[in-house]
């Protein structure tokens, strides 16, 4: 199993999670976040003064998903999430040791 972590902006989330649901995803985690990467915050106007934003609204995504369809959900999410402007986030891919879900106690492959 494959845990896929992705920073994406706010105003992508629903077209994100309808492509996953489209290619079979079952579930996720979604995270209201902020942070920065290469563009290192932006500088806002508000009643006249400039002032410095050093993080950025973004929103993280959680999915475990069997090995065999990992890159299938990368993919889906690059490719939904992208806007070719700096800051469309980051997509990070971990190995899972193990999962059991609580309430029928199935586990691993079976739990997601």
């Amino acid at each position: 199993m494959k845990l896929i972590i992705a920073a994406i902006k706010p105003f992508k989330l629903e077209e994100v999670r309808e492509a996953l649901t489209g290619i079979g995803v079952r579930g996720m985690m979604v995270t209201e976040i902020k942070g920065f990467g290469s563009q290192s915050g932006h500088t806002e106007i508000y009643r006249g003064a400039e002032y410095a934003v050093n993080f950025v609204p973004k929103v993280k995504l959680e999915i475990v998903v069997a090995d065999a369809m990992a890159d299938q959900v990368v993919e889906t999410i690059a490719s939904t999430a992208k806007t070719d402007k700096i800051g469309d986030g980051k997509i990070f891919v971990l190995d899972v040791e193990g999962a059991v879900r609580v309430r029928t106690g199935e586990t691993n492959d079976d739990a997601i």
